[in-house]
């Protein structure tokens, strides 16, 4: 079955420059995605928005303590969001490729995972 429009995909850790920000370069190139990638604390590359979470199909996070920052700072925006915790500690750098691995295992049944 075919989407008539990509789904809205966000991927969110602490400081969006590891995993979240390589999972959003993994789904960038894919068609049947539009991908964004939020981290949740101060210094974050980009720091995750109420707008971000209205824009969201889906809400990947890396972390439980990142889900519950989510539900806590928007809870009102959370409403009928789908939020999953991926369980990927913070021990990979950018684009590493157990770190890619990783996130083929965790992801592969909740969306496809593009060739890369």
């Amino acid at each position: 079955m075919e989407h008539s429009s990509p789904q809205k995909i966000l991927f969110v850790c602490s400081i969006n420059k590891y995993r979240s920000y390589t999972a959003e370069k993994i789904y960038e190139k894919f068609d049947r995605y539009q991908v964004r990638s939020r981290g949740t604390e101060n210094g974050a590359r980009i720091k995750i928005t109420a707008g971000d979470i209205g824009w969201a199909d889906i809400i990947f996070t890396m972390e439980k303590r990142h889900t519950n920052r989510i539900r806590k700072k928007f809870r009102e925006e959370i409403v009928g969001k789908r939020i999953v915790t991926l369980f990927i500690e913070d021990i990979y750098d950018p684009m590493e490729p157990a770190l890619i691995d990783e996130l083929r295992l965790k992801l592969r049944r909740y969306i496809l995972f593009p060739e890369i």
